[in-house]
């Protein structure tokens, strides 16, 4: 009986998709994360049901900032899946310019989203639509934060030759986390700027 000789070097340390913890961990954060969202809106719908004045009190909000913001979180998960596309065909180059557009952009957003904040009329502490407001979209901007410093986390590792082909699920991982953020703004916006325009 002989035993064989197996070269370390050759053994696999990462999986891919499905076949890796490190992408189950992703998608049990993000069902995770959306039910946390699912929540927080459904306490928007809610006591909005239940309000007996108009919802929001305010009236509806404006669209000059939001519309364009979530254009730009759009358009910055198109950018994410060019750099995912770009390193699944081996283009380091398109990767990182493409990791480092979706930055900017998301950014871009994040910072008008701030400068929407303050020319609300109210605040967290005017009244529940206020607490609501800046609790779903603080949430959604922390959220926003963690996807940038993944998105910069993955472009060092871009800089130095960290992927390959083969082996990118970090850039996987970001992605579908950068996915699930610009789809969850969606919702967001669909429930905090539009539906008071049709349901209250």
């Amino acid at each position: 009986m002989t035993s064989a000789t197996v070269d370390v070097r050759e053994l696999p340390i990462q999986g891919k998709g499905r076949s890796d913890p490190g992408w189950w961990a992703m998608v049990w954060t993000i069902a995770t994360e959306a039910m946390l969202f699912a929540f927080l809106l459904f306490s928007f719908y809610y006591i909005g049901s239940m309000a007996r004045s108009a919802w929001p009190p305010s009236g509806p909000l404006s669209l000059k900032l939001s519309l364009p913001n979530t254009i730009i979180l759009i358009v910055s998960s198109i950018f994410m899946w060019l750099a995912e596309r770009g390193i699944e065909r081996g283009s380091h180059t398109q990767l990182r310019a493409f990791l480092a557009i979706t930055f900017l952009l998301g950014l871009a957003f994040a910072i008008i989203q701030g400068f929407e904040w303050r020319a609300q009329p109210f605040r967290p502490t005017t009244g529940v639509f206020g607490s609501l407001f800046y609790t779903i979209t603080g949430f959604h901007g922390a959220h926003v934060i963690v996807g940038l410093i993944m998105n910069l986390f993955v472009q060092m590792r871009a800089w130095f030759g960290g992927f390959t082909r083969e082996r990118h699920l970090a850039v996987t991982n970001a992605a579908m986390y950068w996915h699930f953020v610009d789809v969850v703004w969606l919702f967001v916006f669909i429930s905090l700027y539009i539906s008071p325009r049709v349901a209250y």
